[in-house]
């Protein structure tokens, strides 16, 4: 299968990229498409962001950007991580994930939560998009096959910044206080 992008030459991280199996990845990888991590700063982010900031939107945020990752493992691709996980298509899939999540989480509100007040513009947009551009930016420290500037530039200087499990840990964390900071807020 062609690579997303062609290069010409290769970046720093490509010599350090194990050659993937020339029959595409092996299905029993860790290779999980729509990873609970991301979910820890989306709580957080609520924690911070109150009624200005819808989780649930964040949450399916997150589902639509792995939608293709999810396709191209069972295709079997060699790349995972491609115009879903690049900040081009984060822009995309938010517009996207922003539009259609308002009306779907304010339909959900109304039939499982209907004394919570209804989604806001503002919470819907901020939610979608940080939930989209910190996928990639997630992504990006913990995939060798993202490039998240693509197709404006290849390679990714963020991979490996941060080991994976201390990158899953802050992840677990931050939705941990961010959790227990929204309850607080509810019971007041």
């Amino acid at each position: 299968m062609r690579r997303f992008i062609a290069r010409t030459t290769k970046t720093d991280h490509e010599s350090q990229r194990p050659n993937p199996p020339e029959t595409g990845r092996d299905l029993g990888q860790n290779n999980m498409p729509i990873t609970p991590f991301h979910f820890g700063l989306g709580a957080s982010l609520k924690a911070i962001g109150g009624k200005h900031f819808s989780f649930l939107i964040f949450c399916g945020s997150q589902v639509l950007m792995d939608i293709e990752t999810g396709i191209r493992i069972l295709v079997r691709s060699q790349q995972l991580h491609a115009f879903s996980n690049t900040y081009l298509g984060a822009v995309f899939i938010g517009g996207i994930a922003a539009l259609i999540g308002k009306p779907i989480t304010n339909a959900f509100l109304r039939l499982f939560a209907p004394k919570q007040a209804p989604v806001t513009w503002v919470a819907s947009v901020s939610a979608a998009f940080m939930g989209t551009i910190s996928h990639v930016i997630l992504d990006s420290i913990m995939h060798p096959d993202a490039e998240p500037w693509a197709p404006f530039f290849a390679g990714n200087e963020l991979l490996g910044i941060i080991r994976l499990d201390y990158l899953h840990l802050g992840c677990v964390l931050l939705g941990v206080i961010g959790g227990v900071v929204v309850v607080l807020r509810l019971k007041t």
